[in-house]
């Protein structure tokens, strides 16, 4: 019976360090983008201000899968903006840019994805990675 409890404590210990690693990554890229607390919100689905604060002192904490994916997307957009230009103040810059180009319809990547919709970042990440031919 100890060693149940002891491996689900183990398991716990992971996934909350999972997420602490992943809201680490989130953060970083959101302040190179220039993101507002209220982008920031809604790029992870809307928390409470009281929960986003808690999130940025990257204590371990287990996310909910939806937010573990909504960061996942954000990595790859990030890594794939960082593919595409050759200086991180372009690539950084490229997501504040309107854009003509489906989906985006005349608003920038980062208006679009902040319509809360986790169909918004995945329509933004395969934008990316079709634009960098992957």
């Amino acid at each position: 019976m100890t060693a149940v409890i002891e491996r689900k404590s183990a398991e716990s210990d992971r996934e909350a360090e999972k997420g602490r690693v992943a809201l680490k990554g989130f953060f970083r890229i959101t302040d190179e983008w220039g993101c507002t607390t209220e982008e920031r919100s809604r790029l992870l689905g809307g928390p409470s201000r009281t929960t986003l604060y808690n999130y940025a002192k990257l204590k371990p904490v287990k996310l909910s899968r939806d937010t573990m994916e909504r960061i996942s997307y954000i990595l790859g957009i990030y890594k794939a903006l960082q593919l595409l230009y050759p200086t991180h103040e372009r690539a950084n810059r490229r997501i504040r840019l309107k854009t003509s180009d489906i989906p985006f319809c005349g608003k920038s990547a980062m208006e679009f994805m902040t319509q809360g919709s986790m169909m918004n970042l995945m329509l933004t990440r395969q934008y990316f990675d079709a634009k960098r031919g992957w």
